[in-house]
């Protein structure tokens, strides 16, 4: 994705890291001819992508308005762009380009774009891109503009990931890609992929037609010119694919909106304005389809959703970095990893640690049964793995051979780390870290995976309270990237950093959160739930509840978001904060007979990638849906959608303010991270407080603004 490049002066002004346009001539094999390669360097080091600023842009106009001029002198007998190692580019500056103030500003930055890319078009000779590295938005762009393609196969990403950051392909890929893979293609590419966060591997590009020839890295320079080479003696025939015909352009375009109104909702604009460019794309000229895109871009440079987006791009690219984490070398080693427990959490976790840790695991349970289970979760997986080609055997192997399981506790006394993942009960918590005390030595940290209970109440009758930390993973454990990590009271700063150290080596973003009820995500998320069924117990009807949130732009609806938690988890979570936090967490008789009764609550999908709709059956729990706007069984008025969705919101307003008054995180860019990557708050929203900032919640309850204006909002001065 494109990234953060810019710096900070010592004025507090924004400098972009300019990415160079270095030119030189290559002597062709075969007596070909010479052809310029233009290599586009930012000249730091692989941390840094090249990105594309306005002051690179210019670069790259210059010089291929220099190359253009040698090629109609006949010195030249083709044009290649490539990158710096790792790299071709990752995109548009976001920073520049969030820092723009007017819409006239904001439509030049898309000519500027179309004006140096089409001189690839029209050079007067052949053009290639050579993809070296990674390419990501205006990055892919650059090569989509050329005539043809290369790829190396060690390239980790190729793709259009604007849609997901509140823009559109605005440097012709809405154009161009649809002509060189078919329109149903372009919709994975340009609105699926980013929705999913999936870039494609070069195979998979090369597969579809985005790139037209893929070559091993070792010598894929080489490989590229002698490619090229051959294309311009002749011996290469590409083929290019007839556009699909307008029937068929016109039905795919036409499910794809469907399929948006069902998923999206609405909540967002830069899908949409998308779809309609690809819509067009058909039958308009390059010229126009260029000029829609230009519109398109500038409108949505100036919308809150892209300043929104750009926001939290830069908190999920800098949560690798973690506020309030101690010294790192404060860290104690791991060498072997205790997890109490061999349930589905916990045998989930076992297989993470094993595989990124690289270290033995040994899995308890009270017996021998629940323990094969465990060890049965875990070989199942990782066979399933190496099934669809995504593990060796080898590794498969040697995970299978690093997980041990037990009905001893004596074996966790040679662990660095045990974990505990049993049952949400307090009283067993405490009971198995007492056990645990007994036999693991002084230097061993104690964590819990609870997803809501006191860490400091688990260990407060230990002799070393200090040694506990709460590690809260999140399920699927190998999908979610989020882990909230958990100070309790007497926290040390080494349990501290031993539980960052793992995190990182998970590969996982970690939130430093205080030990308050339901830390943030299921504070938050649970309420959200907790809300939607009181509004049903007083009458709202639950298909009207089930997608009342949909502006929010959830990654599912509300009751299918309770079957993925688990409705007995929701509940006992919901129970749990409420004899914490008070009646702001309602009581639900309906829930309660839910998970006594083992009711399901969603229908199966009515297609692939469709969100899975409430069960309207279940309404005969809560009692006969009411009428919007009649007396409630709660003695208030019954809500529509737009009630339900405000008493959400109001809610998670008033909550989001208890949260930073209690200090429960370092302030409220955490919260954001943590909603974003662990509840799924879209991008495009920037987070649960811009959202409420931008939907005027913050003012109205709690009588002032959560961020700065301008921080993930046009700035009302601008706006």
């Amino acid at each position: 994705m494109p990234e953060n490049t810019t710096e900070t002066t010592g004025a507090g002004v924004r400098a972009e890291r300019v990415t160079h346009s270095l030119v030189r001539d290559v002597e062709l094999p075969g007596g070909a001819g010479t052809l310029a390669l233009v290599t586009l360097d930012n000249g730091l080091d692989h941390t840094k992508p090249s990105t594309l600023g306005p002051e690179g842009m210019a670069e790259l106009t210059a010089a291929l308005t220099a190359l253009q001029e040698r090629a109609g002198r006949g010195e030249i007998a083709a044009v290649a762009v490539t990158g710096k190692p790792y790299f071709l580019a990752a995109g548009a500056d976001l920073l520049q380009v969030s820092t723009v103030t007017s819409h006239d500003q904001a439509l030049e930055l898309g000519r500027s774009g179309h004006g140096a890319y089409e001189l690839l078009h029209t050079m007067g000779a052949p053009t290639f891109a050579f993809v070296n590295g990674l390419a990501l938005g205006g990055g892919l762009e650059v090569a989509l503009n050329c005539d043809y393609r290369t790829v190396s196969s060690d390239a980790p990403a190729l793709g259009l990931p604007e849609t997901g950051l509140g823009l559109v392909p605005g440097w012709g890929g809405a154009y161009l890609v649809p002509r060189l893979v078919g329109i149903e293609k372009a919709v994975d590419v340009i609105l699926t992929r980013p929705a999913t966060q999936k870039p494609f591997k070069p195979a998979e590009a090369a597969q579809i037609g985005l790139v037209d020839q893929l070559l091993e890295p070792a010598d894929f320079l080489e490989q590229s010119l002698l490619w090229a080479s051959r294309v311009l003696r002749g011996e290469v025939e590409v083929p290019r694919r007839e556009l699909d015909p307008q029937p068929v352009w016109d039905a795919v375009v036409a499910a794809t909106r469907q399929r948006l109104d069902a998923v999206v909702a609405g909540s967002r604009p830069a899908p949409y304005r998308a779809l309609d460019l690809l819509a067009a794309a058909r039958t308009a000229t390059r010229e126009e389809a260029f000029a829609a895109e230009d519109q398109a871009l500038a409108d949505l440079i100036m919308s809150d959703e892209m300043r929104a987006s750009v926001y939290a791009f830069q908190l999920v690219s800098g949560g690798k970095k973690p506020a309030g984490a101690p010294d790192k070398s404060l860290a104690r080693p791991v060498t072997r990893v205790g997890i109490v427990g061999a349930g589905l959490m916990a045998a989930q976790i076992a297989l993470l640690v094993t595989q990124r840790l690289g270290v033995p695991v040994v899995m308890r349970d009270l017996d021998q049964e629940r323990v094969d289970k465990g060890l049965g979760f875990v070989r199942s997986t990782v066979e399933k793995l190496v099934g669809r080609g995504r593990m060796t055997p080898e590794a498969a192997a040697r995970i299978v051979a690093s997980v041990h399981g037990t009905t001893e506790i004596g074996q966790f006394a040679t662990c660095d780390v045990v974990i505990e993942a049993v049952t949400e009960v307090m009283g067993l918590k405490k009971k198995v870290f007492a056990e645990l005390e007994g036999i693991v030595s002084e230097d061993t940290i104690l964590a819990t995976n609870t997803s809501a209970l006191s860490v400091t109440e688990m260990a407060a009758d230990l002799a070393h309270p200090e040694r506990v930390v709460g590690i809260h993973f999140f399920n699927p454990v190998a999908q979610m990237p989020l882990v909230e990590v958990v100070k309790a009271q007497k926290t040390s700063d080494e349990a501290l950093a031993t539980a960052f150290a793992i995190t990182k080596k998970l590969r996982k973003t970690a939130v430093l959160v205080a030990d308050r009820p339901g830390f943030v995500v299921n504070r938050l998320l649970v309420l959200v739930m907790g809300k939607v069924v009181e509004a049903i117990e007083n009458g709202t009807s639950v298909e009207v509840a089930d997608t009342a949130l949909a502006p929010l732009g959830f990654p599912m609806p509300t009751f299918e978001l309770f079957d993925l938690v688990g409705p007995a988890v929701g509940l006992h979570v919901l129970t749990s904060l409420r004899e914490d936090l008070g009646d702001r967490f309602p009581t639900s008789p309906g829930l309660e007979k839910i998970v006594a009764d083992g009711t399901r609550v969603v229908l199966d999908r009515p297609a692939p990638g469709l969100p899975r709709p409430v069960d309207p059956a279940i309404q005969a729990v809560f009692g006969e849906a009411l009428a919007a706007g009649e007396q409630g069984r709660h003695g208030t008025p019954v809500l529509d959608a737009a009630g339900v969705l405000d008493a959400v919101l109001t809610a998670l307003t008033v909550e989001v303010g208890h949260m930073l008054d209690e200090s429960v995180v370092a302030g409220p860019p955490q919260i954001d991270l943590a909603m974003i990557l662990g509840a799924g708050w879209g991008f495009h929203t920037g987070g649960i407080t811009p959202y409420l900032d931008r939907a005027g919640y913050s003012a109205k309850v709690l009588g002032r603004r959560i961020l700065p204006d301008g921080v993930a909002n046009v700035p009302e001065a601008v706006a």
